[in-house]
């Protein structure tokens, strides 16, 4: 009897781990774009229907994309940047450079530079005062910028290195700090950090952050140990943590499909399901491209859009750094879109 109780625990692990790998989801389409350059994160301009993939390095740029169809439309040049964010409001997108570029959604044409300090990283658009953040790990760790002229409004202080960044379009930002374990909470009216929600080692170096706006849950994406944390975005409370892939530096909520996507660089994106403001579930997994590690929704084609390159070998590590990436394997680079 206790063999039999046994084998059918076995089994049930092995059945769910394999119920993960399968599922609705797929990779629906590829786009082999190619080109130069490093890379980091990619936005979907959802009522401009564009995709933008910043472009870093030698020859730096802008890239732009059909978001239906992932032809290509122009590029923005001479821009070495890291992500890039649009204000559909004032018609202006922004590039995490340094300066940081503005430029008019509808010709795609450069408007100004924006001087800043720090290293431009991560970036965020937010509705609530049509204002662009930009992150930087280094201080200061985030330049407010008005998105209507591209003036400064000011910086704030975030306590340590920060990730993804969302809002929920009330006047409430949250920020993942990768190297501090928690996610700061910003009133954006005041513009002022007012808590810090430790995670309590459920979850760390969370360079993943989403939100469901509806039911105030956040999703922090983790690298160590490899978790989704579900948190209360109200108080900070820790609802559950699930298990995702390796590598996590992206995560998106859908609210049409009450469904959480961490995106990994093992080629891995982890879907995590909402079933109730309580209840969650990892409902699948799905093998997309090694280093696919960032990613952006559309909410209108309920697809997951994410990039990746293939590389040679890489070098021997040198000790006491981090490891290096082999080259870049030229027309390597892809636009994978993840869908049902």
């Amino acid at each position: 009897m206790r063999i039999a109780v046994i084998f059918l625990g076995l089994l049930t692990l092995a059945t769910n781990a394999f119920a993960q790998q399968t599922g609705p989801y797929k990779i629906t389409a590829t786009a082999k774009t190619g080109g130069a350059g490093g890379f980091d994160y990619v936005y979907a301009d959802q009522a401009g229907r564009r995709l933008y993939i910043p472009r870093s390095g030698t020859g730096g740029r802008v890239s732009v994309f059909d978001l239906d169809t992932l032809a290509p439309v122009t590029e923005i040049p001479n821009i070495n940047a890291m992500g890039a964010a649009v204000s559909a409001k004032s018609g202006h997108g922004f590039a995490t450079s340094s300066p940081v570029t503005m430029w008019d959604t509808k010709t795609l044409t450069p408007i100004k530079t924006i001087e800043v300090q720090g290293k431009p990283d991560g970036i965020l658009y937010d509705p609530f005062n049509d204002r662009v953040y930009v992150f930087s790990h280094s201080a200061p760790h985030a330049t407010v910028i008005n998105a209507a002229d591209g003036s400064i409004v000011g910086t704030l202080d975030l306590g340590g290195a920060p990730e993804q960044a969302v809002t929920d379009g009330a006047g409430h930002i949250y920020v993942d700090i990768e190297d501090k374990d928690n996610i700061a909470v910003i009133d954006a009216k005041k513009m002022l950090v007012t808590a810090h929600y430790d995670l309590n080692g459920k979850g760390g170096t969370c360079a993943g952050l989403a939100i469901d706006v509806k039911n105030k849950i956040l999703f922090a994406a983790c690298r160590s140990p490899q978790t989704m944390v579900m948190l209360n975005a109200t108080d900070g409370k820790i609802i559950d943590a699930l298990p995702i892939g390796q590598g996590c530096d992206g995560a998106q909520f859908n609210p049409n499909t009450m469904e959480a996507f961490s995106s990994q660089s093992d080629g891995t994106l982890s879907i995590i399901k909402e079933n109730s403001p309580t209840s969650f579930a990892v409902e699948q997994t799905v093998k997309t491209m090694a280093g696919a590690k960032t990613l952006t929704l559309d909410t209108k084609t309920n697809r997951v859009l994410l990039i990746a390159a293939e590389f040679g070998p890489a070098p021997p590590a040198e000790p006491g750094k981090r490891p290096a990436k082999g080259e870049l394997i030229p027309d390597s680079f892809t636009i994978l879109a993840v869908g049902k």
